[in-house]
């Protein structure tokens, strides 16, 4: 049953709680989390020693012998596809811990996928919109990165591995941490605000990103409570799929920033990898884009 505390715009939460109900205790969660990211480990380096047997040329030149992760097609594919991991991780935990089948962290599939569909066609519909608008300059003196033939070519599969990539830190943070936290605490500051802080945390890497770290992490942290709210008010993940989906593909596919994981992407600003300032500037655009997507999943929900 529902708490009555909870508010009525989170009702359909309870759809993607009810199944995490039944073995709601926090020692589980804890151990469950371990057990993901053990799963996660193992799988990895798994991964590692199949590459370099059967590529020891491709494992040693963009994989492991690389200064920054993601900065070829094959190498950034390889690594949005391991993401998939994390979900494996938390379908073990949820059979083994919890005694709840791991689809059961998507939320009831018929609705997720109905919610999916409609939030992405409202959010790519509000994006080619804002592609569109004024103002065009973006002052971050773009190169091309791929051909766009290569990039065309590419688009099928970077689309999947990146929906690999969204669809498993979806299913951990909010599909197993939420679901898990919220059928043990009623509070949303410990079932809302715990996984955001755990997924800002994993977005915290000063040795890439520098002095932005922080506000980088806090910006994931702002994107975690968000596609929380999404989650809360779905009662399953595929909004917040949907939005992460559309986020990942402008900042990975479109126009990448940073000097690491842009294999995949059309354009590349060597000029803002190189200039903390500028990427300062632009985060608040960013988290202003952030919030229109979220308000327009919301908008698609309510229709």
């Amino acid at each position: 049953m529902r708490n009555s505390t909870i508010p009525a715009c989170w009702a359909a939460h309870e759809a993607l709680v009810a199944p995490a109900r039944a073995r709601p205790e926090l020692w589980r969660v804890v151990v469950g989390s371990v057990l993901i990211v053990a799963v996660v480990i193992a799988l990895n380096s798994l991964l590692a020693g199949v590459l370099a047997g059967m590529a020891p040329d491709f494992w040693l030149d963009e994989i492991a012998g690389g200064d920054a992760p993601g900065r070829s097609p094959a190498a950034m594919l390889v690594l949005l596809l391991s993401f998939g991991f994390f979900a494996v991780g938390a379908a073990l935990a949820t059979n083994a811990l919890h005694g709840r089948p791991g689809l059961t962290l998507l939320g009831p599939l018929g609705p997720a996928w109905a919610q999916f569909r409609a939030v992405l066609a409202a959010l790519v519909a509000v994006s080619v919109v804002i592609l569109l608008l004024p103002p065009y300059a973006t002052g971050l003196d773009l190169e091309l990165n791929l051909p766009p033939a290569t990039w065309i070519a590419l688009l099928p599969l970077s689309l999947v591995a990146l929906l690999v990539q969204v669809s498993a830190e979806e299913i951990v943070f909010r599909g197993y941490l939420q679901s898990q936290l919220a059928a043990r605490f009623t509070s949303p500051l410990i079932w809302m605000v715990l996984p955001a802080l755990l997924f800002g945390a994993g977005h915290y890497v000063p040795a890439q990103a520098g002095e932005n770290a922080l506000l980088i992490a806090l910006w994931a942290v702002f994107f975690g409570l968000l596609m929380a709210d999404l989650t809360a008010r779905a009662g399953t993940l595929g909004p917040a799929i949907a939005v992460h989906l559309v986020n990942n593909i402008a900042a990975l596919l479109f126009m990448s920033v940073t000097d690491e994981m842009n294999g995949l992407a059309l354009y590349v600003s060597a000029t803002a990898a190189d200039d903390p300032a500028l990427i300062r500037a632009w985060l608040p655009v960013d988290v202003a884009s952030m919030v229109v997507l979220w308000l327009t999943a919301r908008l698609a929900l309510r229709r």
